[in-house]
């Protein structure tokens, strides 16, 4: 009897160990593990595309429709540059970050955010810049110069000044600089190189006969023909680089599956709402948001490696 007594106990620790462990899967796969990380206040990064000084402004409508959707408050920060708001994320200041493809890449690999969404678009009309009525997850980069210019290819801008965005830029570097190589003009030895904070600023420039060319996205020149009517007659495509995929909307990976889901469908359906679009429209062009996933950023690892040959 005694015998059978401690046989059926075993056999009922064994099962609520079973069980135990059961549990323990199906937790982790909700996301509601005990280390995974639940903001009380979420805490976004922006960086100004165009005029910093009214980036802070537009977003905060943003921030107000998503404490709205999500039940807790949400502080914006504006930083002076992408490589700031990745070591933010790292550091656990932000927890998420509107980054560009290629500081993504970088940010991902050193295990600081997770892709959640990507931007949609839309499409641009190459002849005249202005938009299709497709929504696209992807962008261009476009080579600008002056209509009056004597620059007719990208070999004719050997010795010409340039300007460039930020170095992990995708529109306002790698991708140019990447296919410029590729047609025999080096982006570091070939030309002088000039930084410059913004798109906008970019084009402002190139007009002000500051430099011979710039690289933007496709097409930037919207951004500024309230100022600048005439942009699209003073100026005109030298060249088009390939397929980018869109900016991310990245977190901090920590973060528990719960509330990455939570934040994504509130981003989704704040870019379906019509009022919610005019407002991130107004902050960086975009249109609506997408769930995305690491593998679509591999484009973005290829153009990353060949920048680094530039200059050698």
């Amino acid at each position: 009897m005694v015998k059978k007594i401690a046989a059926l106990i075993a056999a009922l620790s064994l099962a609520a160990g079973i069980l135990a462990a059961c549990g323990s899967g199906n937790e982790k796969t909700s996301g509601e593990a005990k280390d995974d990380y639940v903001p009380k206040e979420l805490k976004i990064g922006f960086v100004p595309s165009q005029n910093a000084d009214t980036l802070e402004a537009k977003a905060k409508p943003l921030a107000n429709l998503l404490q709205k959707e999500l039940k807790i408050p949400v502080k914006v920060t504006v930083t002076t540059d992408y490589n700031g708001v990745v070591e933010a994320l790292g550091s656990k200041q932000l927890d998420l970050g509107f980054l560009p493809p290629t500081d993504y890449v970088m940010a991902h690999k050193k295990g600081y955010a997770d892709v959640l969404l990507q931007a949609l678009r839309y499409g641009v009309n190459p002849k005249d810049g202005s938009n299709t009525s497709q929504l696209v997850d992807w962008y261009k980069s476009i080579i600008l110069v002056r209509k009056d210019s004597n620059i007719k290819s990208l070999k004719d801008l050997k010795g010409k000044t340039i300007g460039w965005q930020s170095p992990t830029s995708s529109a306002g570097y790698v991708w140019a600089a990447v296919e410029m190589k590729k047609h025999g003009i080096d982006a570091q030895k070939d030309v002088k190189g000039v930084q410059l904070q913004g798109h906008d600023k970019a084009i402002e420039a190139l007009l002000n006969g500051d430099v011979d060319a710039v690289a933007v996205f496709s097409d930037a020149r919207n951004i500024v023909k309230g100022e600048y009517p005439d942009v699209f007659k003073k100026t005109r495509v030298l060249y088009t680089t390939a397929k980018i995929p869109n900016d991310t909307i990245s977190v901090r990976p920590d973060m528990s599956k719960k509330w990455k889901d939570k934040i994504a469908n509130a981003f989704v359906k704040i870019g379906k709402d019509p009022k919610g679009r005019k407002i991130i429209e107004s902050i960086y062009s975009h249109v609506g948001y997408t769930k995305s996933k690491d593998s679509h950023f591999d484009i973005v690892r290829q153009y990353n490696e060949k920048v680094k040959d530039i200059g050698k």
